[in-house]
C-alpha cells in the first residue's frame, strides 16, 4: 500500500484542532486502518478541494459548499450526508441537525468515519483522494449514515432509525438494519445490492463488496444473522445466511452461499461454499483485496 505520508502530501498551514479532540485522540491509531492524524485527515480534504476547485472552477461552488466552508470533518460529513438523504418531507436542515447532535455527542462515529476513509484509500486502486470518498462514494456514505442510525437505535430512537434506514436504502441501495453491528475500517466496494441484518455483526478492517446479503433463516426473533471476523473479503455476490460466524481473515469468492461456520485464515467458495486450499495464517486478505489466491484446488469444469 502506499505509504502514509505519500498520501496525506504536505499539510496546509496548521488548522487548529476541533475543540472536544484531544491531543491524545488527534493522533490515534487503532488498527492497520485507522488515519493516523486526525487533524492531517481534515487537512488533506481540503487541500484537495482547492485544488480540485482551481483545476475544475466549475466544482468551485460545489466544493465550497461541501468542504471548504466547514471547519471539521463531521461538520463536512454531516453536510454532505443530510443532502443525500433529504426528501420533499425530510429537510436537509432536519437532518444536518440530526447528524450534527450525534458528531458531537459520540465520537466514536467520527473515528469510525476516519477509519473508513481510510480503509478505501489503502485498499481502492481506482481512489487517490480523501474527496472522492467522502463526496463520491455511496458505500462510504451509507456506511456513515448506517452509524447515526445504529447510535440512534441504541438510544431506542427506533422510529428514526427505521426512517434513515428507509432513507438509505432507496437513495444508495444498501440496506443496513440500523440493529447490525459494523466494525472501524470498513469498505463496501461499489454497494449496491448489499443487505445486511438486524442481528449481524462486521468486525473490524473487513471488505465487502457489491451484492452481498448477510440474512437470516425463519421466522423466529433473537440471533439469526452472520457474524463476520476481523479482516474477512467477502466477494460480489456472496450470500451469507444464518446465526454462523465467518473466522477472522478469511475470503468468500464471489457468488458463494455459506451455509456453514467458516474457520478463521480460510477460504470458502461455491454453492454451497466449501473451503479450499490451506490456511493462510499471516494473511489479511481484506487489506489487499486479493479475492482469487487460494482457489487453485477449486475444481472448475468449462
Amino acid at each position: 500500500r502506499r505509504a502514509i505520508p505519500d498520501r496525506l502530501g504536505k499539510p496546509e498551514p496548521r488548522v487548529s484542532a476541533p475543540k472536544d479532540v484531544s491531543a491524545s485522540d488527534a493522533a490515534a491509531v487503532v488498527g492497520e486502518t485507522c488515519p493516523v492524524d486526525r487533524v492531517a485527515i481534515w487537512q488533506t480534504l481540503r487541500k484537495e478541494a482547492r485544488e480540485d476547485a482551481e483545476f475544475e472552477p466549475a466544482l468551485a461552488s460545489y466544493l465550497f459548499s461541501t468542504i471548504l466552508a466547514h471547519r471539521s470533518l463531521e461538520d463536512a460529513l454531516a453536510f454532505v450526508l443530510a443532502n443525500k438523504l433529504r426528501s420533499n418531507v425530510l429537510l436537509d436542515s432536519q437532518l444536518l441537525e440530526l447528524f450534527s447532535a450525534q458528531y458531537r455527542k459520540d465520537a466514536t462515529l467520527v473515528r469510525s468515519a476516519q477509519a473508513d476513509l481510510q480503509a478505501v484509500v489503502d485498499r481502492d486502486p481506482a481512489c487517490d483522494k480523501y474527496l472522492q470518498i467522502l463526496l463520491f462514494f455511496k458505500g462510504f456514505q451509507a456506511v456513515q449514515a448506517h452509524r447515526v442510525a445504529h447510535a440512534l437505535w441504541k438510544e431506542n430512537r427506533e422510529p428514526l432509525a427505521l426512517l434513515l434506514q428507509s432513507r438509505i436504502s432507496e437513495v444508495f441501495h444498501v440496506d443496513i438494519h440500523p440493529g447490525a453491528v459494523i466494525g472501524e475500517g470498513v469498505m463496501l466496494d461499489h454497494a449496491t445490492g448489499v443487505v445486511i441484518g438486524e442481528t449481524a455483526v462486521v468486525g473490524n478492517n473487513v471488505s465487502i463488496l457489491h451484492g452481498v446479503t448477510l440474512g437470516g433463516t425463519g421466522t423466529r426473533d433473537g440471533d439469526r444473522h452472520p457474524k463476520i471476523g476481523d479482516g474477512v473479503v467477502i466477494g460480489a455476490g456472496v450470500t451469507i445466511l444464518g446465526p454462523i460466524t465467518v473466522g477472522a481473515n478469511s475470503k468468500i469468492g464471489a457468488g458463494s452461499v455459506v451455509l456453514r461456520e467458516i474457520p478463521p485464515n480460510r477460504v470458502a467458495v461455491g454453492i454451497p461454499a466449501r473451503l479450499v486450499g490451506k490456511p493462510s495464517p499471516s494473511a489479511e486478505p481484506s487489506l489487499d483485496m486479493d479475492q482469487v489466491s487460494g482457489l487453485s484446488d477449486y475444481y472448475y469444469s468449462i
